[in-house]
């Protein structure tokens, strides 16, 4: 669709003629208005609780691409959101009637083997990078589903499998590559902008957009997996299990649990199928005696049934999660950490467990600590990583007319759980309608991300992230 077309139509959704007129004659990329065949799949987002209909999708083909949209839409005063991967819980990478500039095209990946070192696009999901670094035997600490967008996880802090062995995705990076509100191009590291470097790790996308990652990598290629399921009368006791055994785990070890409504088909075994249970997932880097030791001792606690253990590739473990959280599906969240994972706090979640809506809904508890734990809270601008049993409500489900059921369960239970909480939250974690939690989820760090934001993005401009407003607002 033309942009001449775009300023005919009826609908006040769409962008100026001023900007399609600016950019047209220079934009390499697709500019997809909503008359376009491809616009449907082009706007598609993950989180279909919150699709949104863009006036305009401008599908950069590079940098200047980047840079030209940016520049045009602030001059224009138009509403903007930035696409990576599309995976943002609160549906961050679009919007109504403005436009989104979309990521896609730059997924190119650079691994240097001998350097451990990796460069990847700002439009790369989880899964180009993984391929990429697993070529060489390499691996970029990440997320665990690979359709999620690299850029808005590492943003955001960035937690996964191997958080606890090699830290955060953020602590991994090394550098940026920014177009900021200005249209500037600016590089940023600990030597050049450290500022808006330590902003970048941990503080979304506030500051501009990452056009490119500079990433270490370190060596891995398969994995120790092991699994199982307990019925609802053995949840206690292996959760208090695992409140005791985790924060002396080797960090070798990441012992992640679900209390679900067990699956009604063969993934379960046919006792526990649709009934309340407890799902662990444990993976061991490492040496794989050593791992079968320690799953074995996790083995030995309560009445546990279908249990794995199998060595499998990295490749295989970063990819097993992506058919339960597909596009399409509605999703919605609350999150927080505890510092006491007390009796009290398990007997409210095995309480509510029964009263899950939907069968894909799931309390989801991880514990962070390990190589994450022991960085410095003012090293970085991600928020607080000295609570380190971390607590994930996610309600996914389907139809529409199932809406207020799964969001009431997950806002009840979360605010029953709240009083036994320490204030904080995993950005990534968050809904769309928790803007005045962000301050919380940043703490002692705020004052310095919003002097930082003020220096680069004075108007709020990137404004669709959890966000930080500039100290004039």
């Amino acid at each position: 669709m033309s942009c001449s077309t775009w300023a005919s139509m009826a609908s006040p959704f769409v962008p100026p003629t001023a900007f399609c007129g600016a950019i047209r004659e220079k934009f390499a990329g697709e500019l997809i208005g909503q008359g376009s065949p491809e616009f449907a799949e082009a706007g598609r987002i993950w989180n279909a609780m919150v699709a949104r209909a863009p006036g305009v999708i401008a599908r950069c083909a590079d940098v200047a691409d980047v840079r030209l949209a940016v520049r045009h839409a602030r001059e224009a005063g138009i509403l903007t959101a930035v696409r990576c991967g599309g995976h943002s819980l609160a549906g961050f990478g679009s919007c109504d009637g403005g436009l989104v500039i979309d990521l896609s095209r730059l997924r190119n990946v650079q691994v240097d083997a001998a350097s451990r070192r990796a460069k990847f696009g700002g439009g790369c999901l989880l899964g180009n990078v993984d391929k990429a670094t697993q070529q060489h035997g390499l691996v970029f600490p990440a997320g665990v589903v690979s359709h999620t967008g690299a850029g808005g996880l590492v943003l955001g802090g960035g937690t996964g499998w191997l958080t606890r062995l090699l830290g955060l995705s953020c602590d991994n990076v090394v550098g940026f590559t920014l177009v900021t509100a200005d249209g500037s191009l600016v590089r940023a590291d600990d030597a050049e902008n450290p500022e808006v470097c330590w902003a970048l790790r941990g503080g979304g996308g506030n500051f501009g957009v990452v056009t490119e990652f500079e990433v270490r990598l370190h060596p891995l290629t398969s994995v120790l997996l092991a699994s199982f399921y307990c019925p609802q009368d053995a949840i206690v006791r292996v959760l208090q299990d695992w409140r005791e055994f985790m924060p002396a785990a080797p960090d070798e070890l990441k012992w992640n649990i679900s209390l679900v409504l067990a699956p009604n088909d063969d993934r379960a075994p046919e006792e526990i199928r649709g009934k309340p249970s407890l799902s662990s997932s444990i993976v061991w880097f490492g040496d794989e005696a050593t791992g079968r030791r320690q799953i074995n001792r996790i083995f030995s606690i309560g009445r546990q049934i279908g249990r794995s253990m199998k060595t499998i590739s990295y490749l295989t473990l970063q990819t097993m999660a992506d058919s339960d959280f597909p596009h399409g599906r509605r999703y919605y969240t609350k999150s927080g950490y505890f510092s006491d994972f007390s009796d009290s706090v398990i007997e409210i979640m095995v309480q509510d467990l029964a009263s899950i809506p939907s069968q894909n809904t799931q309390i989801e508890l991880a514990y962070l600590g390990g190589a994450a734990g022991r960085v410095n809270a003012s090293d970085t601008a991600f928020g607080d990583r000295s609570a380190a049993f971390i607590l994930n409500l996610l309600a996914d489900w389907k139809n529409p007319a199932d809406d207020t059921a799964n969001v009431s369960w997950v806002r009840n239970l979360f605010d029953t759980l709240r009083p036994h909480m320490k204030p904080g939250v995993y950005v990534n974690f968050m809904s769309g309608d928790e803007q005045e939690r962000v301050p919380e989820a940043y703490q002692e760090r705020w004052q310095r991300l919003r002097k930082v934001k003020t220096q680069y993005d004075p108007s709020n401009f990137f404004r669709l992230n959890q966000n930080i407003a500039p100290l004039s607002e």
